[in-house]
């Protein structure tokens, strides 16, 4: 049964939600700020984390942060807030998903089924992956730059994952976003954009000048070093 963490100071909300995903097959955990939430994440360690943006004491952004720092933790965040900036600023500091209230519950259990799942396949198939000095241990779920060890969320991972596997192939970003979010996710190409610049910054000697992930202009990315 797949352990969840509901980081949320509404506590009808919680409440509400939490009697939710517990009929739908998850155990619920909660915390009403960031405080709370972070002590949970190290006292019971859940699958995943879903983490409100707005909270007394820590909110979701400094939360998250500091989630970062220690763990590649699933997290999705629930925000009010649905300009472009906000939303690139949660991409920028790692989270997996956002949804913006008020949103459905049924929508947010399939958009934590689908982090879940990206999370569990990532590690399918070979044991490891291989281009120039970018090295991917799909076992241990680990990336190195040579012997440097960079520190990917489980969506940047995947993402990796499924450029490297079609090395010097060409994909869409219609494709992407059905093979690492889902097809439910086909409407939203934009993810793509958005996870290729960050992972850039963290695999690229220079993210300005790539030598690892292509953009074909009008047709997608490719991985291919050099």
């Amino acid at each position: 049964m797949p352990s969840l963490l509901i980081v949320d100071d509404d506590p009808n909300l919680v409440n509400l939600l939490g009697e939710y995903l517990q009929n739908q097959g998850y155990q619920v955990r909660t915390a009403s700020n960031g405080r709370e939430g972070l002590r949970a994440i190290f006292q019971h360690k859940p699958d995943l984390v879903i983490l409100d943006v707005t909270m007394p004491e820590k909110d979701g952004w400094t939360t998250l942060e500091r989630i970062r720092e220690v763990s590649d933790l699933p997290v999705i965040m629930l925000t009010a807030r649905g300009e472009e900036a906000d939303i690139l600023r949660g991409f920028s500091l790692g989270t997996d998903d956002y949804v913006t209230k008020p949103f459905s519950f049924a929508q947010l259990v399939a958009r934590i089924h689908a982090v879940l799942t990206r999370v569990q396949g990532s590690g399918a198939g070979a044991e490891r992956l291989q281009g120039g000095d970018l090295v991917v241990d799909l076992g241990a779920r680990k990336v190195y730059r040579g012997q440097t060890p960079i520190a990917l969320t489980p969506t940047e991972f995947k993402l990796l994952v499924a450029l490297m596997k079609r090395q010097g192939v060409t994909i869409s970003p219609d494709e992407l976003v059905r093979e690492v979010w889902g097809p439910q996710y086909a409407s939203e190409v934009g993810h793509v954009r958005r996870y290729i610049w960050h992972l850039r910054q963290k695999i690229e000697p220079d993210p300005e000048h790539p030598i690892y992930i292509h953009n074909e202009r009008g047709y997608g990315y490719r991985f291919q070093v050099g």
